[in-house]
């Protein structure tokens, strides 16, 4: 039996009743030290990052208007302006005929005229518009805006053969009698103010505020002996005014006459007519017995007369309205700054013709 000196050397090292030696076991893993779960840190909200988020929805929403404000263009040159006015009823009634209230109100001018043009041009594409009702409260105005008001008035009457009564209000002097005499019928309120069949012509004269007050002499060069007839900046001669009244008064006068007298034919003579042109003023009682209207009554009986010259038995009474709009306000806000800018210091200096009544 051999010797294992290995083997021998094993079963040696070890107390009897221990047995066989065993291999020794592998060692207990280790343990890893345990740290806290690492976290990305949020990042802060930037400012700018709103900034730009703002800046970017501003410009959308600016887009966007453009965009409707340049479809609203559109609309408005292909369809006409008589889009932007709406219907109101004044009166009741058949929604087959219909009855138009036209306005003028306040001092006339261009802008009224303008006004009253785009109203009966859509009473004339509006085939159930039967009659117009002008409702005057005015005291006239410039002469070129009271003769364009006549003139549509009767452009409407000849186009369409449909009548037209004015109602007088408050106040329908001068300018305002001018374009009422342009209707079939004439009815006035019983305080209504009219008449005034005449031409007023006014200006200032600075020369002595300038020199005296100011210490300011103007200087007025011009070629041609009449061509600064009249001045503002002296008192004007007795030869200025002469010539101004030929020149200037006696055509527009005649003019005024010769309105009347066509528009009163029926109950007034040429004669008669040139009797009452003296610039004199009526309350309506006393313009019905002047014959210079038809009729005392109020608004009703303005809208009876019409339905019985347009052969009607009844009808809706309607008003073209523009709605209030925001350039409306931004209008109204330019007009109330007074501009002291070139056109303003011409209409002061300048002599003003006008078929209006003053009351000085």
């Amino acid at each position: 039996m051999g010797f294992d000196q290995d083997k021998d050397y094993l079963e040696s090292s070890f107390l009897p009743g221990q047995g066989a030696a065993q291999p020794p076991s592998d060692p207990p893993p280790s343990r890893q030290p345990s740290y806290p779960e690492y976290s990305k840190p949020r990042k802060r909200s930037s400012v700018w990052r709103i900034f730009w988020g703002l800046l970017f929805g501003l410009s959308v929403l600016a887009n966007v208007g453009m965009f409707l404000l340049l479809i609203g263009v559109i609309v408005f040159f292909a369809t006409g302006q008589s889009r932007f006015y709406d219907e109101a009823v004044v009166r009741e009634g058949p929604h087959s005929d219909k009855v138009l209230v036209v306005r003028i109100e306040g001092v006339i001018g261009d802008d009224q005229a303008d006004y009253v043009y785009q109203q009966l041009r859509m009473a004339r594409k509006d085939r159930n518009v039967r009659a117009v009702i002008v409702a005057v409260n005015s005291p006239g105005g410039t002469i070129s805006g009271s003769d364009r008001i006549y003139q549509e008035i009767l452009r409407y009457r000849q186009e369409t053969g449909e009548p037209a009564v004015a109602f007088m209000q408050g106040m329908a002097a001068s300018g305002g009698y001018y374009a009422s005499v342009a209707c079939d019928r004439i009815v006035g309120e019983p305080t209504a103010i009219t008449g005034s069949i005449g031409v007023v012509m006014s200006y200032f004269v600075f020369e002595e505020l300038l020199e005296n007050k100011l210490g300011v002499q103007p200087v007025f060069l011009s070629e041609g002996e009449k061509k600064d007839w009249p001045s503002s900046f002296r008192a004007p001669r007795e030869e200025e005014l002469a010539y101004i009244e030929e020149r200037l008064l006696e055509p527009a006068y005649e003019r005024f006459v010769e309105v009347v007298q066509a528009g009163r034919s029926s109950a007034l003579s040429p004669e008669q007519v040139r009797e009452l042109s003296d610039g004199s003023i009526f309350v309506a009682p006393q313009a019905l017995e002047a014959k210079l209207i038809d009729q005392v009554g109020y608004l009703d009986d303005a809208i009876g007369t019409v339905l019985s010259l347009a052969g009607l038995a009844d009808a809706k009474v309607v008003e073209y309205r523009r709605p209030f709009s925001f350039m409306d306000m931004l209008s109204v806000q330019s007009r109330a700054t007074l501009k002291l800018d070139r056109t303003t210091l011409y209409e002061l200096s300048t002599p003003q013709v006008l078929y209006m009544w003053n009351a000085h």
